[in-house]
């Protein structure tokens, strides 16, 4: 006999649904077998897709979420405004970074992942969020790859980046970014207290695989007798 009820675990079920906190961020989110998440985030004219290739190069086993930016230069996403090449405007910066943070949240509660476990790994305009996530919000993370990255700002309060280990990858002959421009963000970055591991190429401003391998060895390095054996 129906009643015209739904039982109460099922009307549980579906207002936890509800209550969850829903990602506003246009994304993809593929679940893998480790603990780990990527948050992979693009350089600018980059979407939610362009990132997964290199982030099954860095961790073929983790968790992947790939946001796509928000602001629109000349039509192509970004992650937050800026006034000329290098010239970035703070409030937008502060603003996206924060919203950029709550996004990361509520995936974690969305799809279920750790969130103690999330590693940024960004390029260009996607590194230099990251490094915003992690002056400004460094909770949301628990390390950070940045490709071709500067100083996003100088924060108010300094963070505290004890727990933090942070790679940054950089080119010598990076048209956009100088080398003294890397070291000035590594020394933030260490004032804060971050484990910081600088790794120059003979490259430009594009990744290379060399980017990428000297990244993954980091993320994960190889184990002790396979170290060994490495010449």
């Amino acid at each position: 006999m129906q009643t015209g009820h739904r039982p109460v675990a099922t009307t549980f079920a579906n207002l936890l649904l509800v209550m969850r906190p829903r990602p506003d961020f246009i994304h993809e989110f593929i679940p893998g077998s480790l603990e780990r998440t990527l948050l992979l985030l693009h350089g600018t004219g980059g979407n939610e897709r362009d990132l997964i290739p290199l982030g099954r190069e860095l961790d073929s086993n983790a968790s992947l979420l790939s946001p796509r930016g928000k602001v629109l230069e000349n039509g192509m996403p970004r992650f937050f405004r800026r006034l000329a090449e290098g010239v970035f405007d703070l409030e937008d910066l502060k603003n996206r970074t924060n919203e950029l943070a709550d996004f990361v949240a509520a995936a974690a509660q969305h799809y279920g992942f750790a969130s103690e476990k999330v590693v940024a790994a960004g390029y260009s305009n996607g590194a230099n969020i990251a490094a915003s996530l992690l002056l400004l919000r460094p909770e949301i993370l628990s390390a950070a790859i940045l490709f071709r990255a500067m100083v996003p700002l100088v924060p108010d309060k300094q963070p505290k980046l004890s727990s933090m280990r942070v790679w940054i990858g950089a080119g010598t002959d990076d048209p956009i970014i100088p080398t003294s421009e890397t070291k000035r963000l590594a020394e933030l970055l260490r004032k804060a207290g971050a484990d910081v591991t600088i790794r120059h190429f003979p490259a430009g401003h594009g990744l290379t695989m060399s980017d990428v391998e000297a990244a993954r060895d980091w993320l994960t390095p190889p184990p002790l007798k396979l170290r060994k054996a490495l010449p």
